[in-house]
């Protein structure tokens, strides 16, 4: 029975990989991220699986090759992280989830979004302690606010049905507009329209060149000074220094962050017990009205069962020299089954 090697394999993920992968394939399942340092781990694997933080830049995917490796099954959706002219040339397959539980992302986003609106985390802080004052939990209706979606696929698509459950004024922003987000009532408009009248932004697009950093000081400065900013896609699409600088001003009703443009080597581990070396991140942690979380708004039952399965059916396909929609980079024929 052929063995695959998963990196980053959460604790809670695991048993759902072995369940997916039983009397399919041997499982071997390591905590370390795969990065150019742990890539000759690998060595020996013919196919190994990654995690959403994976580096697989040039170097990594050398170090893959230079072990043996010829396809990596991502764990994930978006493939920022990956170097597909790279992978071309060294013959390495890449195959990725192409969709899971968009309701998983979007339901997190809106729990971010309340969260910060009605203050919960001080709330709850305070209470632990048995302080019950009220003082600086005010919170709004969502009921009645702009909400801008930027990206209406799937995500956005269920971020913005829960939206109109609120009974809220909808506005979109994407490249092609999405009949299901107008049939809510969804108005479509440029991005600085949007992010001009909305009390609520959230972000719902890939992390590609054009939108690295979409959200920079000219964005910030269009919104409202009360809005509020959520972003559960990918940390890069916003530029943290900016956000910053307009938090320190007091602009702002508060962000819900799941991403962080630098969060590679941070999330997903623990170091509670380190010297955190990462001053924007630093800063961003002591504003009250900023909620950080570790890239979780994926991490549901339902999710994982569809990224579990999907990740065995890549592998299957794999063997089966098959390709599908969820293939990157098309690879080279296996050399075993």
């Amino acid at each position: 029975m052929t063995e695959v090697l998963a990196f980053g394999v959460q604790r809670d993920e695991r048993p759902l990989m072995e369940q997916a992968f039983h009397q399919r394939y041997k499982l071997r399942c390591v905590e370390d991220f795969l990065t150019p340092d742990t890539a000759p781990i690998a060595t020996g694997y013919e196919v190994v699986s990654t995690s959403v933080n994976a580096d697989l830049s040039a170097p990594t995917l050398r170090g893959l090759a230079d072990g043996g490796t010829k396809m990596v099954v991502q764990r994930s959706t978006g493939f920022n992280n990956v170097d597909l002219a790279e992978a071309r040339r060294l013959g390495i397959g890449v195959a990725r989830v192409g969709y899971y539980s968009p309701y998983a992302v979007a339901e997190f986003a809106w729990t971010l979004a309340m969260a910060v609106n009605r203050r919960i985390v001080r709330a709850a802080t305070r209470t632990r302690d048995f302080d019950f004052r009220l003082d600086g939990l005010l919170g709004r209706d969502i009921h009645g606010m702009t909400v801008g979606v930027v990206g209406t696929g799937k995500i956005g698509t269920c971020f913005a049905r829960i939206a109109a459950g609120f009974g809220t004024e909808l506005l979109g922003w994407d490249l092609a507009e999405n009949p299901q987000c107008q049939a809510l009532g969804m108005t479509y408009t440029n991005l600085p329209d949007l992010l001009s009248r909305a009390d609520v932004v959230s972000l719902h697009v890939p992390l590609l060149p054009e939108t690295r950093h979409m959200i920079d000081a000219h964005a910030l400065a269009l919104m409202k000074n009360d809005a509020l900013l959520v972003n559960s896609s990918r940390g890069a699409l916003v530029d943290t220094e900016a956000l910053i600088q307009e938090l320190r001003a007091g602009r702002l009703r508060g962000v819900g962050l799941d991403v962080y443009e630098e969060e590679a080597g941070l999330f997903f581990t623990d170091h509670s017990l380190d010297i955190i070396t990462d001053d924007t991140l630093a800063r961003l942690m002591t504003f009250n009205n900023a909620l950080v979380t570790s890239h979780q708004a994926y991490f549901t039952h339902e999710a994982l069962h569809t990224i579990t399965s999907t990740t065995v059916d890549n592998i299957d396909d794999y063997w089966a020299r098959r390709t599908s929609e969820h293939v990157l980079v098309a690879p080279a024929a296996p050399t075993q089954g």
